[in-house]
């Protein structure tokens, strides 16, 4: 097990804005499941500003440059330790959706997410100095299936099955959170990444002419780039204004069909064909996935965050996807069809 040791940081301290480059002294950020992309992309950061990123993880790596501690997520052990004193806790864990929703599967991505976010509420009432803010990972698919509807923080819930897990999730969290800590909760979508999440499998398909609209293609696509998604949570970290629920998604969403497109162009690659309601269960199957996740979807937009003054480097599908995808090596040259409308 990582031992790090630092000096405690008061809740007064740590709840003052902070830029790069202006901590005196490293102050410890706690990622309770940061053993993800996310995670590490949010690690990476916090150490290249001056702070300390500590991941709590049920399988540490030992070269990893950030201390990993080994946790369960389920009980309380020695972990506990690195939360006293912590000037941020973040918690990720949960397990991936991305598998065949079988009940055995479903149980188990809602018992990862509550169980741990119960047992991070005890270990902050077993401590002497707990971290002043908790940011908690949830999920847009708390609005569901949401077809047309431009959803928002102030937005209603669905009762179909991702949404009662997200519910039960942020219900637990406001329940384990302590009163006097700030409380945040971020309700991820579609998280715009070449190493990590849902793109990948997206360019490997383009890759093999696959890359067309998939069902209807009208589900909506709340996304945000991968670089706007570590500055929210940098901002959360540090800015006390950052409060209660935030829709974490760029303020313009699209349609299953225009993601594709923009991706096949950023790819540059030409037409494909769409992807029917059939082949995608098959696929699914074969993939070992949950097809619902491709066939449904929500239009979100956050109305707290411009309220806030967060400022997206990446407003824009076309402009995310082009960054992603500026230096690809050897993209292809094939000649886009300019009436392509898959």
């Amino acid at each position: 097990m990582t031992t790090v040791t630092t000096d405690p940081v008061s809740p007064e301290s740590s709840a003052c804005p902070v830029s790069p480059g202006q901590i005196a002294q490293p102050r410890r950020i706690i990622l309770a499941g940061g053993s993800g992309f996310l995670g590490t992309d949010l690690a990476r950061a916090l150490q290249a500003r001056g702070d300390q990123p500590i991941v709590l993880s049920r399988r540490p790596a030992q070269d990893s440059p950030w201390p990993q501690v080994e946790w369960d997520g389920t009980a309380l052990g020695a972990w506990c330790a690195q939360l006293d004193g912590a000037a941020a806790l973040v918690n990720l864990t949960g397990r991936n959706v991305n598998c065949r929703p079988t009940r055995a599967n479903r149980e188990e991505i809602l018992r990862s997410r509550v169980a741990s976010v119960r047992v991070l509420g005890e270990a902050l009432r077993a401590i002497a100095q707990p971290p002043p803010v908790w940011v908690q990972a949830s999920s847009l698919a708390i609005h569901g299936n949401a077809q047309d509807t431009l959803c928002d923080e102030d937005s209603g819930f669905s009762g179909a099955w991702p949404a009662t897990v997200c519910t039960a999730w942020e219900s637990t969290f406001q329940e384990a959170v302590l009163p006097a800590q700030r409380a945040v909760v971020l309700r991820i979508g579609f998280v715009l990444a070449r190493e990590g999440g849902a793109l990948p499998m997206l360019e490997r398909l383009t890759r093999w002419g696959l890359g067309g609209s998939i069902g209807s293609g009208r589900q909506g696509i709340s996304w945000l780039h991968a670089e706007d998604m570590v500055r929210l949570f940098l901002a959360v970290i540090d800015n006390p204004r950052f409060t209660g629920v935030l829709d974490a998604t760029a303020p313009g969403p699209r349609s299953n069909r225009d993601l594709m497109r923009a991706l096949r162009r950023a790819m540059g690659r030409p037409w494909s064909p769409p992807a029917p309601v059939w082949a995608v269960h098959m696929g699914a199957w074969m993939l070992g996935s949950d097809p619902h996740i491709a066939l449904t979807g929500r239009y979100c937009r956050s109305r707290r965050l411009p309220e806030l003054g967060f400022d997206f480097r990446f407003p824009d599908l076309e402009s995310a996807l082009a960054d992603l995808y500026a230096n690809s090596p050897s993209k292809p040259t094939a000649a886009l069809n300019p009436t392509d409308a898959s």
